[in-house]
């Protein structure tokens, strides 16, 4: 039976400014536990999660809230009374 060759493995390159994130994040999140590690993730990417989710749906409906909503019902009643 052949041997399946193995995919080679993304290296992540460390660098000086990547190292001095980390170090800020331990210290800002006090972080000694993967469940602290998941809490500032949680933290940190939730907003961010919730914005592009709400963008996505905004695109999909066509409209921004329901203020737009009205505004554009509004808008194509007064022009189709013209």
């Amino acid at each position: 039976m052949a041997r399946r060759e193995k995919k080679p493995v993304h290296k992540v390159v460390m660098t000086e400014g990547k190292r001095n994130i980390i170090q800020q994040l331990l210290q800002e999140y006090d972080i000694e536990t993967a469940e602290d590690i998941q809490n500032a993730l949680k933290d940190l990417l939730g907003g961010t999660i919730k914005e592009m989710m709400e963008a996505e749906m905004d695109d999909h409906l066509g409209y921004k809230n329901l203020n737009d909503l009205i505004a554009m019902i509004t808008a194509m009643d007064i022009n189709q009374s013209v």
